[in-house]
């Protein structure tokens, strides 16, 4: 599961995703400098001609080649999202999945055109498939929002058939089909004024997606004010009217639904995604990607479930911290998020989610995380404003300096 929005404002776009993997999977942050072509590539399953590649800073699963999201030195940022059609992904061979095409797309992009062109392409020569959750051996399809500085891409795959269409003023996306006959460009499968929404699975329960998009589309939609960075942030964290969601539904009642927190109309589901015992939010990233040569590509980093997290600022190309790419990083927010969530609840254990102990929980960690978090988005801005950001050197010191606060911070909490 996931959740993808960008916001199209005049010279920049700002781009967010949250990546919802299953509750052990560790994430990786990682910075990759050019890479010249010439040789083979081996993507998760599949082994290619490598042309080479651009600078780029992508989250993985440390078991997976692809990524999650990422952004690239030419300002392109893509994520993807698992979409359920009536193709089933199991009956498909192992070729590319979602992930590899995320991540050859930024390798390669120039622009979200050419990455809407890039990975369709693939997706014709190769094909889509092979296991993408190794907890549960789940194979699947993928969704993708493509942006950069003027605009971006929304699309849409089932197999090796996509549909598309431009973004205007901004989109989200979710895990669930959202084209109809408003594409613009589409696999040659399908003719002028097809309805795309015919691929989707009409046994997908829409509530697991359609409950977030109620969050996020009106972020990406508006227009008075424009969202700034810091407003992306909270819609990664959101938790729907109460500081820890909404859990509780009936899902134990309710054939179908995968866990006893759930409600049939999407209650207990959240943009900053916990599902215990089952997924939640493992890693997120913001990026604002202007338009003027002489404004600096920013991001900002959050390995982890958000609310528990930081929200690093970094200036792509130039290398995150190192922290950010190791397993035991991720593991103490993972740390933190269990606490907070509280005991994990299956079907055969449906143990009742304590939303007080759990907000009190939180509280606590946002204490902690929220001061170092804002400290370090009011420095990276004063670089930008005083222009230090054209500085390699002023870059570098600023981002050697963020990690020992968010690890002292980390080590007062206890993990």
């Amino acid at each position: 599961m996931c959740d993808t929005l960008c916001s199209v404002q005049p010279g920049r776009t700002l781009f967010a995703k949250n990546s919802d993997r299953p509750l052990a999977e560790v994430q990786l942050v990682e910075s990759f400098g050019r890479r010249a072509g010439g040789g083979e590539l081996h993507t998760q399953y599949l082994t290619l001609p490598d042309p080479g590649a651009v600078a780029v800073l992508g989250a993985r699963p440390a078991w997976l080649w692809g990524f999650e999201h990422g952004v690239n030195e030419h300002r392109v940022a893509i994520g993807n999202e698992k979409l359920f059609t009536a193709l089933d992904p199991a009956t498909v061979e192992p070729a590319l999945i979602g992930m590899d095409l995320v991540r050859l797309g930024l390798e390669r992009a120039t622009s979200a055109d050419d990455a809407l062109e890039l990975i369709t392409t693939l997706l014709a020569q190769h094909g889509q498939g092979g296991v993408a959750d190794q907890t549960t051996d789940d194979a699947y399809f993928s969704s993708f929002l493509l942006a950069d500085p003027l605009g971006g891409w929304v699309l849409e795959t089932s197999g090796r058939s996509w549909a598309a269409r431009p973004v205007e003023g901004g989109a989200a996306i979710s895990n669930r089909i959202s084209l109809s006959t408003d594409w613009t460009r589409a696999s040659g499968d399908l003719a002028p004024g097809d309805d795309w929404d015919r691929f989707r699975d009409p046994e997908a329960w829409l509530g697991l997606a359609d409950k977030r998009l109620e969050c996020t589309m009106p972020v990406a939609a508006a227009r008075d004010p424009l969202p700034s960075a810091r407003d992306l942030a909270a819609a990664l964290r959101h938790h729907g009217t109460r500081s820890w969601g909404e859990p509780g539904g009936p899902g134990a009642d309710v054939e179908g639904l995968p866990h006893p927190d759930l409600g049939a109309d999407g209650t207990g589901v959240t943009v900053c995604f916990h599902i215990r015992g089952f997924q939640a939010t493992t890693s997120s990233l913001i990026a604002e990607l202007p338009a003027s040569p002489d404004e600096p590509l920013r991001a900002w980093v959050a390995p982890g479930a958000p609310c528990v997290s930081v929200f690093v600022p970094v200036f792509p190309p130039d290398p995150t911290p190192p922290e950010l790419a190791r397993e035991a990083t991720w593991r103490r927010f993972a740390a933190l998020r269990a606490q907070v969530e509280g005991p994990v609840s299956t079907f055969d254990d449906p143990i009742p989610w304590d939303c007080e102990a759990s907000t009190a929980r939180l509280a606590e960690v946002r204490a902690a995380l929220a001061p170092i978090e804002a400290e370090l988005w009011d420095e990276a801005d004063d670089l930008v404003i005083s222009s230090a950001a054209d500085d390699p050197a002023r870059r570098a010191a600023f981002v050697a300096s963020a990690w020992p606060r968010v690890d002292a911070a980390l080590s007062h909490l206890g993990v």
